[in-house]
């Protein structure tokens, strides 16, 4: 009886206090794991919550902060501790505690509380440094003297005392790419440092907590430059080569003390590197490398054998200096070749079987000392076999020695193929790599169908993406141009923005185009900007769509706060070139040239006419002009928000009336770009809209063989058209097509990345037509985002299925954890499994179609539309008509 007693006692407990696990995962601070240097005083943190029970949420949070990790441990936040703070964020919460200042270093921890009064434990402690910030970093800008000849990638160097090791952080301010090393090690796998910027106006501060590198005593510091970006053809350069500032700052008893700063103390030697490229559009080139000149190691011994010379301190024009708030560039995936073939004697083409952007490497045989090698790159070959020039190459010199290997420094390739010349031995497979660089974001998306065909095409955009963000920003191409493109970013931003996570990205590239706007609100059509790049509005209005975008992914409000007013300005220059209500051509400058509408839509489209530019530019300013509206109202500015409504619903009006033919029921050309805008932005009156829903249909038909018929522009508008009006057969149909243009052409015509051209002219890997991304997730998928509750707080959910396609399994990282959908046709019966993690609701859509529904087993009324759901995982079983 005791026994019985005590079990059932037993049972009781542990039944009132069963819970769900509740942990804290995967802290941020300024959507950065750990960062050693932020960009301000007032940092923001994200957290994800894992529980183990369906419906639960976050109630309460706390967060402390310390100035020592030891402290926190003990609870002893002397820094900021919020208390039990009744709310749900755990996206960008704001700091408010004791001021911070720069070179600050903090710990934080947070815990929460559930639904049901249940409390986590506290998170793993997080770090996070405030970098130097007000242009307050000590030291001279330092190249090496051009006494010591070849000066375009020397080895800058300074020995150091350490007494006792404590926290060290070095800062780098590099004007033109760095690496560094300490006692011969190098300090981080991060490659081609910093990121980019406005050159002119602006430098990136890296910082490296280099404590584990250091030791007691004597230390050697060396700092290899690169040109990079820095040079007199792109941002005027204030010297030939790279330069470079530095502070090392070392934590004792609290508080910072700089050890050192460069100056004219410090000795430098050239290396066999040599950037040979100007780096304005098609001259990349690549580098010279001669191993008779590259130190054999970076070690003292190697060091104190080798000539050195003085440096010099360089004036540079002011501008500021940043601490970089993006991700490093890392080696992110290293492929062999496929085939190797010879073409001659010495000349030998490599395939890597897959594009790709980054470096390539070799391991050399042997070969007489002073023997040059040269290698060519491209990313396509034609049916003919001809070897399409690109202006990249490198040139490697033997030292003569065994075991030497080439690999790229401080300028990348994109390419598939290698030719090599004058190489007089059969290179061997496993003595090649190619190595795919890019910004370190992490992947947030997976999508896989019944048709493999629309696999092949998402995962080539997939892929394509990872070719084209780097450095801080997202290109157009990484080796003809390299350049910042405003309308492949409008083109491709919620593409890439749905596959990655790329809110510290898109902080550093609106940075650029912060920095790149001229007097009176003048933007270029490229971020950074060190030349003229052609385009037209939509490329400029990359400063209105990017921080909207980036808010509805990240639920970010911050690139909204700062450039609302960069937007504002750049509007008053469209109004200063509008006549009599509609935006016409404005001038070409030094920095911005062309006045496009759409851009490379396939050939028998007229993308051209001046018809048609009218039409798209102005559907764009009104586009603008919606989003504005937007975001005048997020940030409490209700009469701006009035006034943009007002300018849109008057652009629109005379839209219509200027550009429709009634007879024909078309807008303009009546291309598909110039139908479909009109009516994504309200252009076309709810009367008519069927019949010019149905002339795009027609003469999607009848013009185009029911193929896709735009550009880099179009690509996007009409895929978000096809989104909304639920058009999923007609997007689907276009697709499937395999003949040109279409993504399988490119793809049965041996292409691993989309190209610049649906023919396939010039550069294969380009971001032209990567805007179809989005259709996978929100039509197929049904994953939509809610422009209410941003950041995948609210989601909808509504697959869009096309005849054929009878599953998908789709899943999104959110800020708030991972959103999965998976749908499959059985018969009549629709059945979806849906997952959401804490933090994130959604609503159902329940197709027009069905019959009945259950969620989770259980009925649901006939008459509702949606179906509310809260975190945990679903089942949905709908019946179809």
């Amino acid at each position: 009886m005791k026994k019985t007693y005590l079990f059932v006692l037993f049972l009781f407990f542990y039944l009132s206090n069963i819970q769900a696990c509740i942990s804290v995962t995967d802290l941020k601070c300024e959507n950065l794991k750990n960062p050693v240097a932020i960009n301000n005083v007032i940092p923001h943190f994200s957290w994800k919550i894992k529980i183990d029970r369906a419906g639960a949420r976050q109630v309460y949070y706390e967060i402390q902060v310390a100035s020592d990790s030891m402290s926190l441990i003990n609870g002893k936040a002397d820094l900021w501790n919020s208390g039990k703070t009744k709310s749900a964020t755990s996206v960008m919460t704001p700091y408010n505690g004791k001021p911070l200042s720069s070179r600050s270093l903090c710990y934080w921890r947070v815990r929460i509380w559930d639904d049901k009064g249940k409390a986590s434990g506290w998170s793993e402690t997080a770090r996070f440094g405030i970098g130097i910030l007000n242009n307050t970093m000590q030291g001279h800008y330092i190249g090496l003297s051009a006494d010591a000849g070849n000066i375009g990638s020397p080895i800058l160097r300074k020995s150091f005392t350490i007494d006792k090791k404590a926290i060290s952080f070095l800062h780098v301010n590099s004007l033109g790419y760095h690496e560094v090393y300490i006692n011969g090690e190098k300090v981080s796998d991060d490659v081609l440092s910093p990121a980019v910027s406005q050159l002119n106006k602006r430098s990136l501060i890296v910082t490296y907590d280099i404590t584990p590198y250091i030791k007691e005593g004597e230390n050697d510091l060396v700092l290899w430059l690169g040109k990079g970006w820095y040079k007199k053809t792109t941002f005027g350069a204030a010297y030939d080569g790279p330069l470079v500032k530095t502070q090392l700052d070392i934590l004792q008893n609290g508080k910072w003390n700089t050890l050192l700063t460069t100056d004219s103390s410090w000795k430098g030697a050239p290396t066999g590197y040599t950037d040979t490229g100007t780096w304005q559009a098609l001259q990349f080139a690549g580098e010279r490398i001669d191993m008779r000149q590259i130190p054999g190691s970076l070690k003292k011994a190697t060091l104190d054998n080798m000539k050195w010379y003085p440096v010099e301190i360089i004036a540079v024009p002011e501008h500021l200096a940043t601490p970089e708030m993006s991700e490093p560039n890392k080696i992110q995936k290293t492929y062999a070749p496929v085939n190797i073939t010879q073409l001659d004697n010495t000349t030998w083409l490599v395939d890597m079987g897959k594009n790709l952007n980054g470096w390539f490497e070799m391991r050399m045989p042997i070969l007489a000392s002073g023997h040059e090698i040269k290698m060519e790159y491209t990313d396509y070959i034609d049916k003919e076999g001809t070897f399409h020039d690109q202006g990249q190459s490198d040139s490697y010199i033997s030292a003569g020695r065994n075991n030497e290997v080439f690999c790229n420094k401080f300028n990348h390739h994109a390419f598939r193929y290698i030719k090599i010349y004058n190489l007089p031995i059969e290179p061997r497979k496993e003595d090649i790599k190619a190595h795919l660089i890019h910004t370190d974001y992490k992947e947030t998306s997976s999508f896989e169908c019944s048709d493999p065909d629309l696999n092949a095409i998402h995962d080539m955009i997939q892929y394509t993406m990872r070719c084209l963000a780097f450095g801080g920003y997202m290109v157009d191409c990484p080796h003809l141009e390299r350049a910042g493109y405003g309308g492949d970013g409008n083109s491709s931003t919620e593409t890439i923005q749905t596959m990655y996570d790329m809110a510290p990205l898109y902080t550093n590239w609106m940075e650029t185009w912060g920095d790149s706007m001229r007097e009176g609100g003048s933007l270029p059509h490229v971020g950074p900007n060190p030349g003229a790049g052609g385009g037209g509005p939509y490329w400029c209005g990359f400063m209105v769509m990017a921080p909207w975008q980036t808010y509805l992914n990240y639920g970010d409000t911050r690139l909204i706060e700062i450039y609302y007013p960069y937007m504002k300005e750049w509007l008053k220059y469209v109004e200063k070139y509008t006549v009599d209500g509609l935006l016409k051509r404005w001038p070409d400058t030094k920095y911005r040239d062309w006045f496009l509408g759409d851009w490379l839509a396939p050939m028998g489209v007229d993308s051209g006419n001046e018809l048609s530019i009218n039409l798209v530019n102005n559907c764009f300013v009104s586009d603008c002009f919606a989003t504005m509206e937007k975001l005048a109202m997020i940030l409490g500015k209700p009469d701006e928000a009035k006034e943009y409504a007002m300018r849109k619903d008057n652009l629109n009006k005379l839209l219509h009336t200027t550009f429709y033919k009634q007879e024909e029921s078309m807008y303009s050309t009546g291309s598909q770009l110039d139908m479909t805008y009109p009516m994504l932005v309200g252009v076309t009156p709810s009367d008519i809209y069927p019949q010019v829903r149905n002339q795009l249909i027609n003469l999607t038909s009848k013009n185009h063989n029911d193929h896709i018929a735009v550009g880099l522009v179009g690509v996007p508008i009409l895929t978000k058209w096809c989104i909304e009006n639920k058009e999923v057969d007609f997007m689907y149909k276009m697709l499937k097509k395999r003949d040109y243009p279409g993504y399988l052409h490119m793809i049965d015509n041996n292409a691993t990345t989309t190209w610049e051209y649906w023919s396939g002219e010039r550069s294969r890997i380009h971001n032209c037509y990567n805007g179809i991304g989005i259709w996978f997730y929100q039509a197929i998928g049904g994953l939509r985002t809610d422009e209410n509750n941003p950041g995948y707080k609210h989601v909808f959910i509504e697959p869009q299925i096309p005849e054929g396609v009878t599953w998908a399994k789709t899943t999104k990282e959110s800020p708030y954890g991972t959103i999965g959908v998976d749908w499959e046709l059985r018969d009549k019966n629709l059945i979806m499994k849906v997952t959401l993690p804490p933090g994130c609701t959604a609503s159902v859509i329940i197709p027009e179609n069905a019959k009945s529904y259950m969620l989770n087993n259980k009925t649901i009324g006939k008459n509702n539309k949606a179906v509310n759901i809260e975190s945990g995982s679903h089942n949905i079983d709908i019946q179809l008509n």
